[in-house]
């Protein structure tokens, strides 16, 4: 396990009114899949949630091969894929990212490694960093049968790993309608690098990407993907 220290103290930064002081999630080195997808040529899109949707996508959007990253809702109906409804832990929404990506450059099994290594601690139920609710549940949503193949594979093989203390309660869940969110969080970590919660939260995360994954990141901000 490769442990990173948070790199910037948390008080010394202005955090939003829903930021607990809770404890960072470290970056783990979650091991390279077993079973590899083997997906056909062409853009691919998957749907991971792992808190609030700005770091899930400020991750994705440093990723070599990912092409588009939209944050919105999961789960819920289009009548309720709105931030304040969300936000009030009410619907069947989560906070979610849908990732297009070329399988040719970054495979669906190393998206998910990512996504265990730096993303989401996957061991907290309903809630990652100081977010709580079930909006901020941590998931997987394949959107093709050889995704939830290597999804269902992944897990297992991470559960046997004993990489963290406690159960990993990531589930899967068959794929609904994405919402894209309001424009104001698209790109929320590039058009907004010095929020206090960014800091705190969401730049350590891609700064242990580029540590733990030099061949897969990329510094330029994925801009407007969609």
């Amino acid at each position: 396990m490769i442990k990173f220290v948070t790199l910037l103290a948390a008080g010394s930064l202005a955090l939003s009114a829903c930021a607990d002081p809770a404890i960072a999630e470290e970056p783990v080195n979650a091991p390279a899949a077993t079973k590899v997808a083997k997906e056909a040529k062409g853009l691919k899109t998957a749907i991971f949630a792992g808190g609030c949707f700005w770091g899930v996508e400020g991750v994705f959007s440093h990723v070599k091969g990912v092409t588009g990253a939209v944050s919105g809702y999961h789960g819920g109906n289009k009548a309720s894929a709105n931030y304040e409804l969300v936000s009030s832990g009410m619907t069947d929404h989560a906070e979610a990212v849908k990732v297009t990506y070329d399988p040719a450059v970054v495979r669906y099994d190393q998206l998910l490694r990512i996504f265990f290594s730096v993303v989401t601690d996957p061991t907290l139920k309903n809630r990652q960093g100081p977010d709580v609710g079930t909006q901020y549940r941590s998931a997987i949503v394949p959107t093709s049968a050889e995704q939830a193949t290597v999804a269902k594979a992944y897990l297992a093989q991470l559960g046997k790993a004993g990489l963290w203390k406690k159960p990993i309660v990531t589930g899967i869940e068959s794929y609904k309608a994405f919402y894209p969110a309001e424009g104001y969080h698209q790109d929320f970590m590039l058009n907004n690098p010095k929020h206090g919660y960014i800091l705190r939260w969401d730049a350590p995360k891609v700064a242990a990407l580029k540590v733990m994954f030099p061949a897969m990141y990329k510094a330029g901000f994925l801009k407007d993907a969609g």
